[in-house]
Formats: structure tokens, sequence, C-alpha cells
């Protein structure tokens, strides 16, 4: 049994981090400002509900609880409102994971899990992604992910610190019991808009633009299911606290699919309308972007549960179909 630390624990992403690590009888501690994330998410553990750049309160934290791995949920993602803000983003994303890095130094903290992303490669020159391709971010959310990155390779050579950085695509779907799902304010991901569509929450969903170079005509994308990130930041975890290497590594399932094909199989798992309406192409948005998981499947052994974009599809119908109004509900 280790302890862990989620720091964003309340997140999507994090929320279901907590459930799998409780699940397999670690112990973990949420850190969260709840800015974000929601209480109800958390299903367990200790909470801790304050600042990830609170140097006073992670350096209590770190003196009064052992801690064997950091893992690391608590960005901002929004790629338009980092073009926005980029202070805020550089600030949280950047400047207050440097405050965590710097307190697990100075209590001996070694083992750093961090959730990266695929905006690190910016507009990327081939398909799939592999992780040696170029690293040029077009916005600052990108940017300060990679900021991040660069520091814990810097932080292994100067501290011997061990990291895993794992780089995904889009996330998706929710747990199968349905007791947690996404819930964001606002919704950008494809899938819950246009399930917000098929519940009526939504007129209609957006397609922007049917010109591309793809089969169809619509962008195309990589979608993992959420638990099967999970599975991976754990199996990267039990890598490192085994003694293994600092990694990174994409997330991805290789299996890629249309704007319309998400749509018309949202159709048919609702059995629900969904209008769709085709508007012009947003700047940036390349044709394809999908990963390459080869690393991460031949160096970690691990294999997506929910390679079919079907079964994710109908575990985050399950979710909204029970929280209409997500855990406000």
């Amino acid at each position: 049994m280790q302890t862990y630390l989620v720091v964003g624990g309340a997140g999507y992403i994090g929320s279901h981090m907590v459930k799998a690590l409780l699940g397999r009888g670690h112990e973990v501690i949420t850190l969260d400002d709840l800015s974000k994330g929601h209480r109800e998410a958390i299903v367990g553990g200790d909470v801790i509900e304050g600042d990830l750049g609170d140097r006073e309160l992670l350096g209590s934290l770190f003196s009064s609880r052992r801690v064997d791995c950091v893992m690391h949920f608590a960005a901002f993602s929004l790629v338009g409102e980092s073009v926005e803000q980029p202070l805020a983003y550089y600030l949280n994303n950047t400047g207050k994971t440097a405050s965590l890095l710097l307190a697990m130094k100075e209590h001996g903290v070694g083992r750093f899990i961090f959730s990266s992303t695929a905006a690190v490669y910016g507009e990327p020159e081939s398909v799939p992604i592999m992780e040696g391709a170029a690293t040029e971010p077009t916005n600052p959310y990108g940017r300060s992910k990679l900021t991040v990155e660069k520091a814990l390779a810097d932080c292994e050579t100067a501290h011997g610190l061990r990291y895993a950085t794992l780089r995904y695509f889009n996330a998706a779907g929710a747990d199968p019991s349905g007791a947690i799902g996404e819930d964001h304010s606002p919704e950008t991901h494809l899938i819950p808009i246009v399930l917000q569509a098929a519940s009526g929450k939504r007129e209609s969903i957006a397609i922007f633009g049917d010109d591309w170079d793809t089969p169809d005509g619509t962008c195309v994308r990589d979608y993992v299911h959420v638990n099967d990130l999970v599975d991976a930041h754990i199996l990267a975890a039990e890598h490192l606290l085994s003694g293994g290497e600092s990694l990174t590594c994409n997330l991805g399932c290789e299996n890629c699919y249309s704007v319309r094909e998400i749509i018309d199989i949202s159709r048919e798992v609702t059995g629900r309308e969904i209008k769709a309406v085709v508007t012009p192409r947003r700047p940036g948005d390349p044709a394809r972007l999908v990963a390459s998981s080869e690393k991460i499947r031949n160096q970690l052994g691990w294999r997506p549960s929910f390679d079919d974009p079907r079964a994710i599809i109908e575990t985050a119908w399950k979710w909204h179909s029970e929280h209409p109004e997500g855990y406000s509900s």
C-alpha cells in the first residue's frame, strides 16, 4: 500500500484517479481548491481544500504525512482562455507547479506523475504523433505545460526526481458505475457537448468545418476513456516506485474517429435526435490529431479496455442521464 497525493482530485480525471487508487487499497490525499472541481466527485480518502501555490500548506502537508507519489491534475486547460489570460495559465500551470516541486524536494518526496497534453506538439507534421515529434505549442496552455515538462527534466538532473509525463489527447467517458463523470463549466469537450444536445440542454451541436482533408470532411481525433487514462497513471507510478527510470509517453487508443462519426454513434447510443450545424472552421484546428501509444504499450504493458467509441459514449451517457445537472443533480 502506498500513499498518493492527488492534486486536482476533485476534477474530471483526478476524481477517477482517486476512486481507482482507493479501489486498489492505497491511501489517498486529495488537494484541490474546488475552483474547477466538485467535492461530490471525491469518493473517499482525505481531502484538503487549498491552493496548490500555498507554500505553508504544502510544507505542513508533507511534514505531517508520508507521501510516496504525487499525481498532478490541477491545470487550467481551456486553449481559448489561455490566449485571453496567458498570465493566469503561467501562474497556475507553471508557477504553482514549481512551488509543489520545491516543497517535494524540501521534504524528500521523489516520485511525480504529470498530466500533460498533446497541445505541447502544436500543429503535427505527421500522424500518428510520436513522442519524439517536435514540441512547438501554439498557445499559452500548451507552452505552460511544456515548461513544466522541461522543469521536471531539470529537477531530475539537479535533485534526482523521478517522473512520468503522460501526454494525452481527448479524455472521454465516465466511470461505468455512473457515480462520477464529466462536469465542466463551461463544457468544451465534444462528447459531453453532443450528449447535452441529445438531452435537450443544447439546441444543436456545431461542426467546425466539413471540408477538411478527411474521409467525411470533419476533423478526426483520438478518444481515450478516462479509466484507461487512470490505469496508465497507475502503471507509471508503479514503474517509478519500483525503481524505474523517468519517462514521457503519449496516451491514445490509436482508433481515430471524425466529429460526424461521434455524433452518429451518439445518436445510436442515446436514441435521440441530435441536430448538427456546420459552422466555419476554427483557426488552429488540425485536421487530424492522433497519438501513437506504442511506447507506453511496450514499456509498461498498457492496454486500453475501452477501444470502441460506442462503449466510451455509453458510459458518458449513463452519467449524463443520471446527473442531468452534473454534480448539482
